[in-house]
């Protein structure tokens, strides 16, 4: 076993400690967040940072770091209030892993990363079409972190767009069925797999397997 402390952590390479910190946590959300500009010029860009805050409101955070001189992601939710979250398949993780290249301000990674645009009445932020959960987010709180320069996010969920038989009945959203993708670290890229599910945790109770009949999920 080793022990590594703050100090030494403070003087490791920098990607080497960028990969150790990154990857620490494990297994981490993977979204890729797309927004629009004032110019109609979309945005797309690989997140594994949302968490949950709430489900009423239904809140979800997302934490924007400062790494370049430009930042659309952050301009255009600044500017436009809206932007979308949507999941990682395996068929285009690769072209997803790509959309976190530094490419120019004003260019599209949905055009130069091969993902198509869905966009809904009434929403100006663009949806990816490959993506088989999509959420739109209107931006409720923004928070600038002085720490370290990073940016949280605050957004409240104003439309899923999902195939119904993605959710189960209990509401569980079924990720396995989804195809949705995991990430840990900058570039280790999973499929989750189910273990169990398990029933409401109460005190002096042990937690029992929940299965299709005493959950009622869909078939």
């Amino acid at each position: 076993m080793i022990t590594i402390k703050s100090s030494q952590i403070s003087e490791m390479e920098k990607h080497y400690r960028i990969s150790l910190i990154n990857s620490l946590v494990g297994y981490k959300s993977l979204n890729l967040l797309g927004t629009i500009s004032h110019d109609g010029i979309s945005n797309l860009s690989l997140i594994s940072s949302a968490f949950h805050l709430g489900a009423n409101p239904p809140l979800l955070g997302i934490v924007i770091r400062p790494e370049r001189e430009h930042n659309d992601t952050l301009n255009n939710i600044r500017k436009t209030g809206q932007y979308t979250l949507n999941n990682v398949l395996p068929q285009w993780y690769k072209q997803a892993h790509q959309t976190s290249a530094s490419y120019p301000s004003g260019i599209s990674e949905f055009d130069k990363c091969g993902f198509k645009k869905h966009y809904i009445n009434g929403f100006k932020a663009p949806f990816v079409a490959q993506s088989t959960i999509r959420i739109g987010l209107e931006a409720a709180e923004i928070i600038d972190m002085e720490i370290n320069g990073t940016t949280i996010v605050i957004g409240e969920i104003i439309h899923i767009l999902t195939d119904d038989s993605l959710i189960e009945k209990d509401g569980n959203v079924d990720h396995i069925k989804a195809g949705t993708m995991t990430v840990a670290g900058l570039d280790s890229y999973f499929l989750p797999q189910l273990i169990g599910r398990l029933s409401y945790a109460k005190p002096g109770l042990e937690p029992q397997e929940l299965t299709p009949q005493n959950h009622d999920t869909k078939s």
